[in-house]
């Protein structure tokens, strides 16, 4: 694939970044795709490697030599075809996803990767920029109804597929734009939202109808961002529909029961990242919750606790603290024992590069303030020993604290939507499916069906898309009888 000694000839070049003092002013993308010549290098760096790992490090399959080859050949409509044949949104996963295709490259062994991510970002936006992503409607349209609920990836992926493929698609969205935690959870320097826009108008040229702004459901918890305007019950959905597909995201936050926890400015980082993207959008925010002039402390050292780092900087924040309660990973992985699988390592993002204070192996103990108010966050380091976490002796410090957010993962889907659909759930709190079988991602209730988040919690956007498409495929399946929906 690529040039044959192409892997020994050239080095590995990475997307270009805009300078942090320069980007920390604007919340706009600030990564910019390779030129046509430095694709063409990376395309040329896939090795003939005989049996590409990087196949099954992407959950979606995608097909990373071929359309390497086709880069480096200089066919990007053939090379965009390619990787559409398993992705329906590389414009997503070409700017927010690890790439754990990377990690399993066989020229990652005892070298730099191929640039696996910066590639599929140069496809889709040539895509883009010359026309050649265009809707495709069926041809025959099979009378059947289907409703998705949630529209993040995985709904967007199962309504594009079974849309395609002749069924009546409507998507129902809580919040007041399509996008999910795509949408308000994501910043828009990472990506910017006319990425999901010009997908929506391809999907509804396509034949999906987008309902925002409906609740599919009661009860919602407060802590979770609810902007619905309606409400709908599930018996509805089950008496107007052939087949219902509930795709929400893992919205219940871990929470974080220390004293002091009540204390105003002490969020969850869905609180707040949610906020500046409706700002950005154009939208007015009543108290919104605002970083600058304040130390501000972020507990989790996650991605998510990187994107209130980088929202924090942009919005003048004095300092950034963030810690994390596990043990500062290798600064470099051990190839021969973790290869071809996702490593633990350090990992520095963007956001941490504009400016932040990173510590590890730091347990909060308890908030303290006045009048009611955060000021400042006792913290202990802590060891592990025989598996089991402990505090070091003498190990008690505290800092500032004007704003402390609490970044720490997702526990489940909101219990209230999956009990509203009477469904079983699993140990964790997920939509129990199976993923194999004839009762592939069926839920416990007929003509319901879970995928993403939903079904197997918190996770990467490339899992949501796959599931979303395999979903696709098993729903169209238990209406037709047989599917030609690829998995």
């Amino acid at each position: 694939m690529g040039k044959v000694t192409g892997f020994m000839e050239f080095q590995r070049v990475g997307e270009t970044y805009e300078a942090p003092v320069a980007r920390k002013k604007h919340y706009k993308e600030f990564i910019l795709s390779l030129s046509n010549d430095e694709a063409k290098t990376q395309g040329a760096r896939c090795m003939d490697c005989g049996i590409p790992f990087c196949n099954n490090g992407c959950p979606v399959n995608n097909i990373i030599p071929d359309w390497n080859d086709l880069v480096y050949r200089g066919a990007y409509h053939e090379a965009l075809e390619t990787l559409h044949s398993t992705n329906n949104f590389p414009e997503f996963t070409g700017r927010i996803c690890p790439a754990p295709c990377e990690s399993a490259c066989t020229l990652g062994i005892n070298s730099d990767p191929v640039g696996i991510k910066s590639i599929e970002h140069f496809i889709v936006d040539k895509g883009w920029e010359n026309g050649w992503i265009v809707p495709q409607p069926p041809l025959v349209k099979t009378g059947k109804k289907v409703a998705v609920v949630g529209s993040g990836p995985a709904g967007l992926a199962a309504a594009q597929q079974l849309a395609r493929i002749g069924h009546d698609v409507t998507v129902f969205e809580k919040s007041d734009r399509v996008g999910g935690l795509l949408r308000y959870g994501i910043p828009d320097f990472k990506m910017e939202k006319s990425h999901i826009d010009r997908r929506v108008e391809q999907m509804e040229a396509e034949g999906v109808t987008f309902r925002t702004g409906v609740l599919v459901g009661k009860d919602f918890p407060a802590n979770v961002n609810n902007w619905a305007k309606k409400t709908i019950a599930p018996d509805e959905l089950k008496a107007e529909f052939d087949a219902v597909v509930i795709a929400g995201g893992a919205e219940q936050p871990r929470d974080l029961p220390v004293p002091g926890r009540e204390l105003k400015g002490v969020h969850f980082a869905m609180d707040f990242l949610p906020q500046q993207n409706k700002v950005n959008a154009g939208d007015k925010v009543k108290d919104q919750i605002l970083a600058g002039g304040k130390h501000v402390v972020v507990i989790g050292g996650g991605d998510t606790g990187s994107d209130c780092v980088g929202t924090s900087n942009r919005q003048g924040a004095v300092s950034i603290q963030q810690f994390e309660l596990m043990p500062q990973p290798p600064e470099l992985e051990n190839k021969p024992l973790v290869w071809p699988y996702w490593p633990t390592k350090l990992r520095t993002s963007s956001s941490h590069e504009e400016g932040c204070d990173r510590d590890w192996a730091v347990a909060t103990k308890r908030l303290e303030g006045k009048n009611g108010k955060v000021e400042k966050l006792i913290a202990a380091r802590v060891e592990w020993k025989d598996g089991k976490m402990q505090e070091v002796p003498d190990s008690e410090f505290e800092m500032k604290a004007d704003l402390v957010f609490l970044a720490m993962g997702f526990v489940s889907p909101v219990a209230q939507v999956l009990e509203a659909f009477g469904v079983d759930k699993d140990a964790r709190g997920n939509a129990k499916a199976t993923t194999d079988g004839d009762a592939c991602y069926k839920t416990s209730v007929d003509k319901v069906f879970a995928a993403g988040d939903m079904r197997r919690g918190q996770s990467l956007v490339v899992w949501a898309i796959r599931e979303g498409r395999q979903c696709a495929r098993a729903v169209d399946e238990f209406l037709m009888g047989a599917s030609v929906l690829p998995r």
